[in-house]
């Protein structure tokens, strides 16, 4: 099931998002507080990962709350085919597991940002704006977790392998800021450059590390101890 509130035209500064989560009650309560935001438009609900995909095919969309248990397909899975389809949508998880495995399946499907249910308003109107404007947004035990596993894996001895990707020590210090949420102007804070050459690291690691957005460089220091 499926269903589209209005195929009007949106104004032009509308933040489109839907609603995907197999709880009715779950989708009425975010529609309710996210209909008070002036700047957010809810274009659909949805309760299977297979309405989602099909709504995305018919509508412009701008943010997906995804939750993760749907059935067939989950919510990893729905997020790996609209991404590999529509990559400009952003997919900002909104789930109850906040085990680390679940984080890093949806960082892998490019989930562009992490929340838990039990987030607040605030927090769940500024992940939506954070992930619209190309950053990625981590609830604080997501962010925990996430830096936790960076912890360990830093501590781990790393395996020698010649093809290994080597990383200059400034793509080093600019990636570990990244994972911890730093926006680009709070780095070139911290490391006395200019934004644009932090822009220039990221898009640099971008290509050196084959990931397609912030979510992916994340998710590589995680697993490789690079940050």
């Amino acid at each position: 099931m499926y269903t589209f509130e209005s195929f009007e035209i949106l104004e032009m500064d509308k933040i489109r998002v839907i609603i995907a989560d197999d709880h009715k009650l779950i989708r009425v309560g975010l529609n309710a507080i996210l209909q008070l935001e002036p700047d957010i438009e809810i274009l659909a609900e949805a309760e299977s990962g297979n309405d989602v995909i099909a709504l995305v095919e018919k509508q412009v969309t701008d943010v997906i709350l995804m939750d993760i248990d749907m059935g067939i397909p989950n919510g990893i899975d729905t997020t790996y085919t609209i991404k590999s389809k529509f990559p400009d949508i952003k997919v900002l998880a909104l789930t109850l597991h906040e085990e680390r495995d679940y984080i890093l399946k949806m960082l892998e499907a490019g989930a562009n940002g992490y929340l838990l249910k039990n987030c607040g308003r605030d927090e769940l109107v500024a992940a939506i704006h954070a992930v619209v404007n190309g950053n990625s947004y981590f609830s604080q035990t997501v962010s925990a977790t996430l830096l936790k596993a960076i912890t360990e894996l830093q501590q781990k001895p790393k395996a020698a392998s010649k093809d290994s990707i080597t990383l200059t020590d400034r793509e080093k210090e600019v990636l570990g800021l990244i994972a911890q949420e730093f926006s680009n102007a709070e780095i070139a804070e911290k490391l006395f450059i200019s934004v644009r050459t932090v822009d220039t690291h990221r898009r640099n690691l971008l290509e050196k590390l084959q990931v397609k957005n912030t979510a992916g460089l994340v998710k590589y220091a995680v697993e490789k101890g690079l940050a």
